[in-house]
C-alpha cells in the first residue's frame, strides 16, 4: 500500500466541525477499578450475563434454554425465545436484559457526568446489538430506568436499519454541495467483525436536507469468520467490493458522486492515520506507515469523470450522523454503538453556514 496522503479536499479527516454537527467528543474509555467501563455493554458482555442466568438456574435444576450454558444462540434464536418460548425461557433471557439495561444505565450515568457530556438531551443507540428483539428491549428497559431515576436524557434506538446506519451517516460528513448533480455516494462501516459498503441514494430532489437518504445496494463481508485475515488483504477486499458497486451503479445510471465517506474505529489523525483503537480490526492498522484514505485512493483514483476524494472519521461518529433528521430540537445529544465493543460520540447541532 502507498505512504502517500490521500488529496485532502474537503477537509482534515476525523474533524470535529461538520456541515450540521460539532463533535464534541468520541471514542472516549471509560475506567473504573474493574476496568473499561464499554466491556460490560457489549454484545459480548450480554453473552456473558446470559451466560451466567444459565449455569445458576442449571445448579438449580434446568437451564431453561438446554444445552451447555456457555454455547452461543444467535439473536435470531434468542429473540424467538423471547417472543414465543415458554415462560420459563423467555424469563431467563429478561432477567439478562434487566441486567444488561441495568449496566447500560450505569455506562449512562458515567458519560453524564463529563465534560464533554454535559446537558445531553438525547442519546440514541446503534450497533449490531440494537439489531435484534433483545437489544431494543433492553434499550426500552435503560430509558425507563432513567425516567424513573429523573435523569433528563431520552433514549431511544437509532432510526436507521442498523446494517445501514453507518452507510447513511456518511453523506453527513460532506457538505451537500459536494452532491449537486449526482444520485448517490458510496459509504464504507467497517467494525470488528464485518467490513459493509453500499450504495447510498441521496434523494435530493424529495429532501434537500439529506433527510431521504436510503441505501440502494450494498456489499457484506464478514472478515470475523475468516481464520486469519491480513491488512492489506482486508484493504484489497473492500476495495474490490467498492468497485462492484461502482459498476452497478454505472448500469443503473446513477450518478454517482466521487466521494467515499469512510466509518471505522479508534481516534483518527487529521491526515488520515487512526491513532487507536482499532485494535478489533484485522492486522495492524494503527501504523504510522498505514494511511486508510491513500490506500482507498490508491485502489479508486477516480469515480466517473472526476477524482475520488475519500473522507475518515470514526465508526460510531458515522452512524451518529445517521441521526441529524431526527435531532432537529436536540441542541446536544449523542450515540452509543453497542457491538464488538462500546463506540461513542457526542454532539452539539449547528446551523450550516
Amino acid at each position: 500500500m502507498t505512504d502517500s496522503p490521500a488529496p485532502a479536499i474537503l477537509g482534515p479527516h476525523g474533524a470535529p466541525t461538520l456541515p450540521a454537527v460539532e463533535v464534541a467528543s468520541y471514542n472516549v474509555e471509560l475506567k473504573d477499578e474493574e476496568g473499561f467501563l464499554g466491556d460490560r455493554v457489549s454484545k459480548g458482555a450480554f453473552r456473558e450475563i446470559l451466560s451466567t442466568w444459565r449455569k445458576r438456574l442449571g445448579e438449580a435444576g434446568e437451564d431453561p434454554l438446554g444445552g451447555d450454558p456457555r454455547e452461543e444462540l444467535s439473536k435470531k434464536q434468542l429473540d424467538t425465545l423471547l417472543e414465543t418460548g415458554d415462560a420459563d425461557a423467555a424469563g431467563v433471557i429478561q432477567s439478562a436484559i434487566e441486567d444488561f439495561a441495568q449496566e447500560l444505565t450505569r455506562v449512562i450515568r458515567r458519560f453524564a457526568r463529563l465534560k464533554t457530556w454535559r446537558d445531553t438531551e438525547r442519546i440514541a443507540i446503534g450497533g449490531g446489538f440494537r439489531a435484534s428483539r433483545v437489544g431494543e428491549r433492553a434499550i426500552g428497559r435503560a430509558a425507563a430506568i432513567l425516567k424513573a431515576e429523573k435523569i433528563p436524557i431520552a433514549l431511544s434506538a437509532i432510526h436507521a436499519e442498523p446494517d445501514e446506519a453507518g452507510l447513511i451517516g456518511a453523506a453527513h460528513l460532506a457538505p451537500r454541495w459536494i452532491f449537486e448533480g449526482h444520485d448517490a455516494l458510496l459509504g464504507v462501516d467497517i467494525g470488528g467483525t464485518n467490513i459493509r459498503a453500499g450504495v447510498v441514494c441521496l434523494n435530493l430532489k424529495k429532501a434537500p436536507d439529506l433527510s431521504k437518504l436510503r441505501v440502494w445496494k450494498s456489499e457484506l463481508w464478514r472478515h470475523g469468520d475468516e481464520k486469519k485475515v491480513e491488512r492489506d488483504a482486508a484493504i484489497k477486499e473492500l476495495i474490490a467490493m467498492l468497485r462492484r458497486l461502482i459498476d452497478r451503479a454505472e448500469k443503473e445510471k446513477l450518478r454517482l458522486a466521487p466521494f467515499i465517506g469512510v466509518g471505522c474505529p479508534g481516534v483518527i489523525a487529521p491526515d488520515g492515520a487512526i491513532e487507536r483503537g482499532a485494535q478489533n480490526l484485522p492486522g495492524n492498522w494503527e501504523s504510522r506507515s498505514f494511511n486508510l484514505p491513500a490506500a482507498l485512493h490508491e485502489g479508486i483514483a477516480r469515480i466517473g469523470d472526476h477524482e475520488s476524494t475519500i473522507l475518515l472519521h470514526n465508526d460510531a461518529v458515522v452512524q451518529g450522523l445517521s441521526e441529524i433528521p431526527f435531532m432537529a430540537e436536540a441542541k446536544h445529544w449523542g450515540v452509543l454503538t453497542i457491538g464488538t465493543g462500546l463506540g461513542n460520540a457526542r454532539f452539539e447541532s449547528r446551523t450550516p453556514a
